[in-house]
């Protein structure tokens, strides 16, 4: 389900993101369905989005990247914004720090309960290695 950081309001029906943690100019062309030239156009515009580049120097926008393109992508198209509208729209935003204070919950209950999961994998780490060290002798 996609998760905008969208002031709190339940997210829009849009394109479902992947979980990766980067994507190219022509993922997230796709995902929002424009042309990778708008994105370009759109990272001179709007000072929040800014993809890392790779050493190869191409673009990687992380998910908070893409969440942003589909929201400048509503904006401007759905709710037929200027540009300049859009960027002052979202620059006016309240940040999302009840948002931002629940995932870092979520983060942390995913090693609440994980002491069982952790005993597992080390006991089969455990195997592998006295297999390894069986074929080695």
């Amino acid at each position: 389900m996609l998760a905008m950081s969208n002031g709190g309001r339940p997210p829009t029906d849009g394109p479902q993101i992947p979980n990766k943690l980067y994507f190219r100019i022509g993922e997230v062309a796709r995902l929002a369905g424009i042309k990778p030239y708008v994105l370009r156009f759109w990272e001179t515009e709007f000072p929040g989005l800014g993809p890392k580049k790779s050493g190869t120097g191409h673009r990687l926008y992380r998910r908070k990247d893409v969440e942003l393109v589909l929201e400048i992508k509503r904006l401007l198209y759905e709710k037929r914004y200027t540009i300049e509208g859009a960027r002052k729209f979202l620059e006016a935003r309240p940040k999302p720090t009840a948002e931002k204070a629940a995932n870092s919950k979520r983060q942390g209950e995913l090693f609440d309960s994980r002491a069982e999961v952790l005993s597992e994998v080390r006991r089969e780490l455990a195997e592998i290695v006295s297999l390894l060290d069986s074929v080695d002798k």
